[in-house]
């Protein structure tokens, strides 16, 4: 059965809430007042033990919708991991870290993260200095599980976020083994920024009378984001980037590539024209990405090149302009990339550059995504585009195979 709401209530503030004294202290230091809309409904029910689903739109505090009342439930006293979080990559992982790192403040509760691409010797040593929530992406909790370094017996609340990612990645079987594990009766809390038909089947088979709450689910993105485009050709980008980085009052900007090629050759490009600048992908070490994601929050770096890494889960509210340099792929990128900004109601512009060939896919974003666009400059002929496209779609070509004959194109 699922209890479905959508109502929403007026505005709630922190102290409000019957939390511990040395919890609401550190949310007052971290200037936590009022509460989001995500986190004002999951509340209740996370602390009464529910199962829950929650999707909103990126932005919205889930991390901390999910992080808070877990603090509030931990017992100290209890020297095992009680709460289990899963998130697709290490950079999410490190984030959910120093967000309950900070939400702790004073309270004796240990969070601790566990990822690939670090060493497991030293995740292991701090594994057994009493870890009470554990942050993990799938593949290295399972290589702990079989090692015996990790039991979770003692786990009550299992969070999946950004579960729908996690399944696009490919770690569903994962995901199986891991619940596998739980064969004692706990808490599930599924957190996702869509609903696919396999987040809805992973619901159905793994949370019990879930109550689901489905914000904003028609405002993809954040309402505070303008959505900016511009009409450039390919070969003129970065004479209009850097026209628009030096003309616009920028505070943060991430510019995304589409690859790590793409990616590296802009940030040549703007070495030496840009202050403050830096690139982040997949190829470097996680040291040097985990260094560099603390700078950028910190506002050490002005302007960071990015590949899609950085564009799922990851909260830096200092940034002002999200930057597609390269066209996203898809409506879904489109939305993780752009919610870098204008996150939990602040303001924030998204620039994407469109080449003639992505008007067809731009169409398609404007409706997926329900975006009203801001045109910088003219406006692409849409008529006379689609008049095109249907002449193109009735033009006959030949068939390579038959000499001599045609067919029409599909």
């Amino acid at each position: 059965m699922f209890f479905r709401l959508c109502v929403k209530l007026e505005v709630m503030k922190f102290i409000e809430l019957d939390l511990k004294p040395q919890l609401l202290q550190a949310l007052k230091k971290m200037n936590y007042i009022e509460l989001t809309p995500i986190q004002e409904q999951t509340f209740p029910h996370i602390l009464e033990g529910r199962d829950l689903l929650a999707t909103a739109e990126t932005g919205s505090g889930k991390t901390s919708a999910c992080s808070i009342p877990l603090v509030q439930n931990i017992d100290a006293a209890q020297t095992e991991i009680q709460a289990l979080i899963l998130v697709p990559t290490r950079e999410l992982a490190l984030q959910y870290v120093e967000e309950i790192d900070r939400i702790v403040g004073t309270l004796d509760v240990k969070p601790f993260a566990i990822y690939g691409g670090f060493s497991m010797d030293i995740q292991k040593a701090k594994l057994r200095d009493n870890v009470h929530i554990l942050v993990a992406t799938p593949g290295r909790l399972i290589d702990m599980i079989y090692s015996g370094y990790i039991t979770l017996s003692s786990v009550s609340t299992l969070v999946l976020d950004e579960a729908d990612e996690m399944l696009k990645l490919g770690f569903l079987d994962d995901i199986n083994f891991i619940f596998s594990c739980l064969i004692h009766k706990h808490q599930t809390l599924l957190f996702s920024a869509t609903m696919p038909d396999a987040v809805k089947k992973l619901t159905k088979t793994y949370l019990h009378e879930p109550v689901v709450i489905e914000l904003n689910v028609n405002q993809i993105a954040p309402q505070s984001l303008e959505h900016h485009f511009s009409l450039v050709k390919h070969s003129a980008r970065f004479d209009f980037l850097m026209d628009y980085i030096q003309r616009e009052k920028i505070n943060q900007a991430i510019v995304f590539c589409n690859s790590r090629h793409s990616g590296q050759k802009l940030f040549s490009q703007l070495k030496g024209k840009v202050k403050s600048l830096e690139i982040i992908h997949g190829g470097l070490e996680q040291s040097k990405r985990t260094s560099i994601i603390r700078r950028f929050r910190r506002h050490g770096i002005d302007i960071m090149v990015a590949t899609d890494l950085a564009g799922r889960g990851l909260d830096f509210v200092k940034v002002s302009h999200i930057i597609n340099y390269d066209f996203p792929q898809n409506p879904e990128t489109y939305t993780h990339r752009t919610g870098r900004a204008a996150r939990m109601g602040r303001s924030g512009i998204a620039l994407t550059l469109v080449s003639s060939h992505d008007l067809r896919l731009l169409k398609r974003l404007f409706r997926m995504n329900h975006i009203e666009p801001v045109w910088l400059g003219k406006e692409p002929d849409w008529e006379s585009i689609s008049r095109q496209r249907k002449a193109h779609s009735h033009k006959k070509w030949k068939n390579p195979h038959k000499p001599g004959q045609y067919h029409k194109r599909k």
